[in-house]
């Protein structure tokens, strides 16, 4: 890592707030997608890469409305047809929310001081042209390019421009651990211990009537599910041969998606850097994101036969 960029407090409104089975924030799937897509816009003019991001949460506004128990999303009225009729509610999940991603650039920016200046110009007017999430940046602070910080308190320096708030930590290895504990039951059992809010009822008494007591989640913290990523789920079909595919000239795959935990962490408590970059890892059979080292030998489902 030669530089720590901070794309600081980029607004967006209308962000996709559904991820496969979760809702309430965009899967971290977009933001890697969306510094790859910088990267790919810079790399030829300025030399450089973007790798990981780190992804710091300030505030966010689900659109959606509760009756007192279930949320049910804010939709849409959709235009008419071309004959003039309702046209049906296509149910989309929406929010607003504020973040600051933290990406670590590979390469070295030349003409010192004002190179790295007309680099942030440049990345202001693209970072505003790109969506993210599906949704629009209606208003972002100048990004800042930083030498990679050598101890905790240089870091500290670095990241307090972006505080109040909260950052996103990778705690698969969480999962892992628990389904360890307990080898009869499933690994979606063993997310659904981290995902679901569970009670338990407990003293009943003559009546049936019994007290209902939370159950606490395996590990302490604001822990909450993730979508991190797509696996494949069928053999590898030649291009053009799977009809209807978006693209023909590219071998196709049928996927599902791939789910995680993760914890939001104050950023006040953050002291290393590493934990927080979420990174690609690709195998045989999918691509996933993660934040932690992985073994390279290690797959999901490496059992599955996909001949």
């Amino acid at each position: 890592m030669s530089y720590l960029l901070l794309l600081p407090h980029l607004r967006i409104e209308n962000a996709n707030a559904v991820a496969g089975l979760t809702w309430g924030f965009p899967a971290i799937t977009h933001f890697l997608g969306y510094a790859h897509a910088l990267s790919r816009k810079v790399c030829t003019e300025y030399g450089v890469r973007f790798e990981g991001c780190a992804v710091i949460s300030h505030e966010h506004q689900v659109q959606a409305y509760s009756s007192g128990r279930d949320f049910q999303f804010a939709l849409t009225r959709n235009p008419l047809t071309k004959e003039g009729n309702t046209a049906s509610f296509n149910e989309e999940g929406r929010m607003h929310l504020t973040v600051s991603l933290v990406i670590e650039c590979e390469g070295e920016i030349t003409n010192g001081e004002y190179g790295k200046e007309a680099f942030c110009d440049r990345l202001k007017m693209l970072c505003q042209s790109h969506k993210l999430a599906g949704g629009a940046i209606v208003s972002m602070r100048d990004p800042q390019l930083f030498q990679t910080p050598e101890n905790e308190q240089q870091l500290r320096q670095i990241l307090w421009r972006l505080m109040p708030g909260f950052a996103l930590y990778d705690r698969s290895e969480w999962l892992a651990e628990h389904h360890q504990q307990q080898p009869d039951t499933s690994v979606l059992d063993a997310w659904l211990d981290f995902a679901a809010i569970k009670y338990q009822a407990t003293d009943p008494d003559e009546e049936g009537k019994a007290t209902w007591e939370y159950q606490p989640k395996p590990m302490p913290g604001y822990l909450v599910p993730l979508m991190c990523g797509y696996q494949r789920i069928s053999q590898l079909y030649p291009a053009g041969e799977v009809a209807n595919a978006r693209d023909s000239t590219t071998p196709f795959a049928f996927a599902e998606a791939v789910y995680g935990v993760g914890e939001w962490r104050g950023l006040h408590r953050v002291t290393d850097i590493e934990p927080l970059l979420w990174r690609y890892r690709t195998t045989e059979t999918g691509y996933y994101c993660s934040a932690m080292p992985v073994a390279d030998d290690f797959t999901i489902n490496d059992d599955d036969d996909f001949e």
